[in-house]
């Protein structure tokens, strides 16, 4: 009887004594576990985007004239497939991927694309970014469109919104959407003045001395 006692004593505290180093094996897996995990976030780092977007031979007008053909069709969050509908980013790539152009498919990627211009410059064809409304992105960039009006008029840009108008639709930038501008983004290097519309030969300024101009 004090024998079978004993040994049952003797077999709890053994139990005892391993439950720790049990305990510490399933421990350090976890710990190795997350830090595995963590190594490979840092091995694997986000795809940097490439800042320099090249539109070939085509054409602002081109663009638009395509951009304006997909009017009406109806906001999609996270689609740039037109028979589903598009969000902002969405309508935005499909337009540019028709003509074969390969731009960032995230409006949030936009922040880093070069080609940074002054709202009054805005022209034909580029991009206007703006903040998002959605939480996660809030105060960052999260919604973009297409500008198709010229300097001197009212800046008109083409987008996809899940606003009133649930789809692509041209909307004139308003106080609200002023509140959330970013930046204006330039694409096209045709949009950019040449440097002979600022400059005057020196001949030209000899005759304009003399009076001839």
């Amino acid at each position: 009887m004090h024998f079978h006692v004993g040994f049952k004593v003797l077999v709890l505290a053994s139990l005892s004594l391993m439950k720790p180093e049990r305990e510490s094996l399933i421990t350090r897996h976890k710990t190795k576990k997350i830090v595995k995990m963590h190594r490979s976030h840092h091995d694997h780092p986000r795809t940097v985007v490439d800042t320099a977007i090249l539109t070939g031979c085509t054409s602002p007008d081109e663009l638009i004239a395509f951009a304006k053909t997909l009017k009406g069709i109806r906001y999609r969050y996270g689609s740039s497939n037109p028979e589903r509908g598009f969000d902002c980013s969405g309508f935005v790539n499909y337009v540019f991927n028709h003509f074969g152009i390969a731009i960032p498919r995230s409006s949030s990627d936009f922040a880093g694309v070069q080609g940074n211009k002054d709202l009054s410059e805005a022209k034909f064809g580029d991009l206007i970014l703006f903040t998002g409304t959605r939480t996660h992105n809030r105060g960052r960039a999260g919604h973009i469109g297409i500008i198709v009006s010229q300097p001197g008029e009212p800046i008109t840009f083409i987008h996809s919104t899940s606003g009133a108008a649930n789809g692509v639709t041209e909307t004139t930038l308003n106080d609200y959407y002023m509140g959330r501008y970013i930046k204006t983004i330039r694409l096209f290097a045709e949009n950019n003045d040449t440097p002979d519309e600022h400059l005057v030969s020196a001949s030209d300024s000899t005759q304009i001395n003399n009076g001839s101009l």
